[in-house]
């Protein structure tokens, strides 16, 4: 056993695991996804060179500690972290356990990121905010540095505490990703490290990670997990690992498809999962796709889960290619990051998202967010900071209300091919969004889009300007060079903290385009209603 054991006892936690546990708790929060060793550093650089990107860059519990006004200013409510346990130490040939999943002992601490002591104070640190700690686990597999020899020569003996050859599964290679059988019963990715395949079918095992699970969550008082390739597990296993945490998960379920995604919920192996379902489309959207492709896959996903509110709503995370890596265009990252935080589900960004990093395939997607310089100016961390003040007072002004703002699903007003508008919230507590796929080079035109009631005064919060709804509930959306917008009532407009001077939005449509006169489509819910129509 390590110096720094996981028996260590958070006795002075305040924050008490039952008020953050439930799923409907989660359903409010907003979450940052830190990778631990890419976030901050405990001397605070922001120059310290992290170029070898499978080798450590020395983030830290501490360095994070440090910039949570960073994430809290963001309107983050959450904060998903690395796994917290020892790794192997080894420099293998493809790098080093940086990342956190590759464990060798669940009951010691990774010192790379810090001691048991500075994880206590971290999950105390965001308590202290009312932000809740989400932690990454790794339950599929134990890890060991090999020569590629096939089999594996693993020492079982090494490894923490399952520590015998009977624990898992007889070694064979994934290679048939489509058998469900192969793909959890057999080894993920033999080439320089070993990921030994648990058996949790097994009771025995099953036992011992739910021992171990409920000491983790007690210790650091955690309030959630998200579960690593929960798709490579026994399905049966992970209730029973959920009802041993006794804290909301989300499981990584990596599919598109729904019939292989939903049943994970329907069929109660987990409450949540990253909604990979809507992250393919995302990317093929904004990447001239057709916006139809996305708004029919929410709806299949509604019929086919049991509730996609509690899914993680993302356009990046540290297994996928950068948003940016496939179209560096600011307009369309604007546009995704508006869906993920206004769509049904609980937002999920990963850190650097907000600095438009563009790295593509891991590691080069991995790059350590100190090198930004935490610059809270950056384009989309003003967007991201603006849709999440948004969202958490839309949240709590429709607390008491029946449906609330996060039991609301979003109603599609209209989607076309590069147009998705929706409504969500309940009645006078409602955000109107719509997201378009054309670059920073599109043209100028209006698009008229229901939500609300005749003669509604609202504000457009990502460019503060006002409008009147008509006698339909439409307002009049001035779109230009392919910006989203988000819209709610002006008289919630206080409660946000946002847009300290509006202007009226025609007026401003005027003086944007008052360099030179500019051809515009007016379309009505998709519907051209003038040829073409002179904004001067």
């Amino acid at each position: 056993m390590r110096a720094s054991s996981l028996a260590f006892t958070a006795a002075t936690a305040l924050f008490s695991v039952s008020d953050a546990a439930s799923v409907d708790a989660w359903k409010s929060r907003s979450i940052y996804q830190v990778m631990i060793d890419r976030f901050a550093r405990t001397d605070g650089s922001t120059t310290a060179p992290c170029d070898k990107l499978y080798l450590f860059c020395n983030g830290t519990w501490s360095g994070l500690i440090d910039h949570l006004d960073y994430i809290q200013d963001m309107g983050f409510t959450a904060v998903q972290i690395s796994p917290v346990v020892h790794n192997i130490e080894n420099d293998t040939s493809v790098g080093e356990a940086y990342h956190g999943y590759y464990p060798d002992d669940l009951y010691a601490i990774n010192e790379h990121f810090g001691t048991a002591d500075e994880l206590v104070k971290l999950s105390t640190a965001l308590h202290d905010r009312d932000m809740y700690l989400l932690v990454d686990v790794v339950v599929n597999d134990m890890a060991q540095a090999f020569n590629n020899t096939i089999p594996p020569p693993v020492d079982y003996s090494l490894l923490n505490p399952f520590n015998n050859k009977d624990y898992y599964h007889p070694y064979c290679n994934v290679t048939e990703w489509d058998n469900s059988t192969n793909y959890q019963d057999c080894w993920l990715y033999p080439y320089g490290v070993a990921l030994a395949d648990l058996d949790t079918e097994s009771d025995t095992v099953v036992d011992m990670f739910g021992k171990w699970i409920k000491e983790l969550i007690s210790n650091y008082t955690i309030d959630g997990v998200r579960i690593d390739a929960a798709k490579h597990v026994n399905n049966a296993f992970l209730p029973k690992f959920v009802d041993a945490a006794g804290v909301f998960a989300l499981g990584e379920v990596l599919t598109g498809e729904v019939d292989d995604f939903c049943p994970y919920q329907t069929q109660g192996y987990l409450p949540g999962m990253p909604n990979y379902l809507e992250y393919y489309p995302i990317i093929s959207v904004f990447n001239g796709g057709a916006m139809t492709d996305l708004a029919n896959m929410r709806e299949e996903a509604r019929a086919s889960c049991s509730d996609t509110l509690a899914l993680g709503s993302f356009a990046e995370n540290h297994d996928m290619p950068r948003f940016a890596s496939y179209n560096n265009d600011m307009a369309l990252a604007k546009n995704a990051m508006t869906y993920i935080i206004l769509n049904d589900g609980i937002p999920l960004v990963y850190q650097g998202q907000e600095q438009h990093f563009s790295g593509g395939e891991t590691p080069a997607n991995r790059e350590a967010l100190w090198l930004s310089g935490y610059n809270t100016s950056a384009e989309l961390y003003v967007t991201a900071k603006t849709l999440n003040k948004v969202r958490n007072t839309m949240i709590s002004l429709s607390n008491s209300s029946s449906p609330s703002y996060v039991d609301s699903q979003a109603q599609t007003l209209f989607s076309n091919t590069n147009h998705l508008c929706q409504v969500k919230g309940p009645e006078g507590y409602q955000i109107v969004s719509c997201v378009v796929n054309y670059s920073s080079t599109g043209s100028s035109y209006q698009l008229s889009v229901g939500g609300f009631s005749a003669g509604d005064a609202v504000v457009e919060v990502l460019g503060c300007t006002t409008s009147t709804a008509d006698d339909s509930g439409n307002v009049t959306m001035y779109m230009d060079k392919g910006e989203p917008k988000a819209y709610i009532l002006q008289s919630a407009l206080n409660q946000t903290g946002l847009c300290n001077t509006t202007q009226d939005a025609a007026t401003a449509a005027k003086k944007d385009a008052a360099v030179g006169v500019r051809s515009s489509l007016a379309i009505v819910f998709g519907v051209a209603v003038a040829s073409v129509m002179m904004v001067l």
